[in-house]
């Protein structure tokens, strides 16, 4: 399977850019819908969206050059050929923290209230872009045999892109598509039927990607490493702690998400 949607020329237009595109507008959207429910102040989530995607993508591909310095250092222009993959979503995750950090401090507005509204479109963007993933044979797992993947009854078209230096592997970026779908419908279903205090939110996302992530490295034969440690186990197990930290935090208060609470969160807006 080729990973150009479109060659004119000298032009290309890889898979992997078309669905981070489609990821984006589908996180937007989500998030754009969550925050209506919450504020009138579309120029804050506006800013928010926009700075928080734009440093999201510099974050992730900083952390991933980083944990691949001895190749991009013998080969500095790919650097920015983003379009070749080299997203580590944890990079993106913690720069784009720090930038909410930063914005709501100066903003006086509550971090978990924004967390809360971004997680759900979040989630869904990763649901989704693991697919790109899928086209640049990336985020994949150990070496398999055909068979293995027959028995998982994959359409031809994946089990002939898991074929990658001369072996069959096993489809972890697709483990992982469907657990964070999984996840997704898990935030809006208990955002809809369950009363969650400020935090609860982030902290489930952060718990259910966590737990996700430990156990999908595992199989992963790609992972970023620290010495013999896989980075994104590492991170999950903090993001494991940090969620369970932020669904407690609230509980025994109370302090509810509701838009008395935001609108008076976001007066200095």
């Amino acid at each position: 399977m080729t990973k150009d949607f479109i060659r004119i020329g000298s032009i290309h237009i890889r898979w992997y850019s078309i669905i981070l595109m489609i990821a984006v507008i589908s996180a937007y959207f989500v998030i754009f819908k969550e925050a209506r429910k919450k504020t009138t102040k579309d120029d804050l989530i506006i800013n928010i969206i926009f700075y928080g995607l734009l440093f999201g993508i510099l974050g992730a591909r900083i952390y991933y050059v980083l944990f691949n310095m001895n190749y991009y250092i013998n080969n500095p222009l790919e650097i920015f050929m983003t379009w070749n993959g080299g997203l580590a979503i944890h990079g993106g995750i913690l720069l784009g923290l720090l930038f909410l950090f930063i914005y709501t401090k100066k903003k006086d507005i509550n971090i978990l209230l924004l967390l809360d509204i971004i997680v759900p479109g979040l989630i869904i963007a990763q649901a989704i872009g693991r697919w790109g993933n899928f086209f640049n044979q990336e985020a994949y797992g150990r070496v398999v045999s055909l068979s293995f993947l027959k028995k998982l009854y994959l359409p031809n078209f994946i089990i002939h892109n898991m074929y990658i230096d001369g072996h069959y592997r096993e489809p972890t970026f697709l483990y992982e598509s469907i657990s964070s779908f999984l996840g997704f419908l898990l935030i809006i279903l208990l955002r809809k039927k369950k009363k969650l205090k400020i935090g609860q939110l982030t902290g489930i996302y952060l718990i259910w990607y966590g737990i996700e992530r430990l156990i999908i490295e595992t199989f992963r034969s790609d992972s970023l490493m620290l010495s013999n440690i896989k980075i994104a186990q590492l991170i999950s197990i903090i993001f494991i702690l940090t969620g369970v930290f932020l669904y407690n935090k609230n509980r025994k208060k109370d302090i509810f998400y509701n838009n008395e609470i935001l609108q008076k969160e976001n007066k200095n807006v």
